[in-house]
């Protein structure tokens, strides 16, 4: 493999490619170390020493780094990783790592959100919150039935109505309009279509 190019990241870090392709990111230190340098061979075994030891060991360290200031889903970790352009095997095999002592847990994250959000987000938002952060719809549903089953549930009615109460509407005086008003206001929080109608009709004030 020909060293066709190392660009600089910073006065640290550098981007090496190989054969024309971008291979991995060393520091100045292990350029030295290895003797990587522009138009030099990289033998078959220090390419493999750098893939298989140097880069998943700090691909793990960064992510227990990471976890170490919040807590992260699968997704969210592979991404911050992959922004750090570690190669998708030290990627693949660091969050194999951290999940094996249960560092990630999706199922954990989207019970503890639903948990820390169900007072002030309906059903519908905090799913899509979750689901952007990477957890599957399943897991979602699961994590809902099993608070459920532990007796936390949600009751969307009151958390639409103060809603509305904090938005000075009183059903006996408001307008087609405002009605309307309310209507787009409460369903872009995510409140069903029956719930938003029923929050309409109550007089609040």
């Amino acid at each position: 493999m020909l060293v066709t190019q190392i660009s600089e990241i910073s006065k640290a870090r550098y981007r090496v490619y190989l054969d024309g392709q971008f291979a991995f990111v060393l520091y100045k230190g292990e350029l030295r170390q290895f003797q990587i340098k522009e138009n030099k061979e990289l033998t078959e075994e220090t390419y493999q020493h750098i893939m298989t030891q140097i880069l998943p060991k700090r691909a793990k360290l960064r992510s227990m780094n990471l976890l170490q200031s919040r807590d992260y889903t699968r997704k969210q970790l592979e991404d911050k990783l992959k922004m750090g352009e570690y190669p998708v095997e030290c990627v693949t095999e660091a969050i194999a790592y951290v999940e094996s002592y249960g560092y990630i847990d999706d199922s954990r994250y989207a019970k503890d959100f639903i948990e820390y959000n169900m007072q002030s987000k309906s059903k519908k938002r905090i799913e899509t919150d979750l689901m952007r952060k990477g957890i599957a719809k399943e897991t979602i549903d699961k994590a809902f039935d099993e608070l459920e089953e532990l007796g936390v549930e949600q009751d969307e009615l009151s958390m639409a109505l103060a809603l509305l109460n904090k938005k000075k509407y009183c059903a006996d005086t408001a307008t087609k309009q405002e009605q309307q008003k309310m209507y787009g206001f409460l369903y872009r929080k995510g409140f069903q279509s029956d719930t938003i109608s029923k929050a309409l009709l109550l007089d609040i004030t």
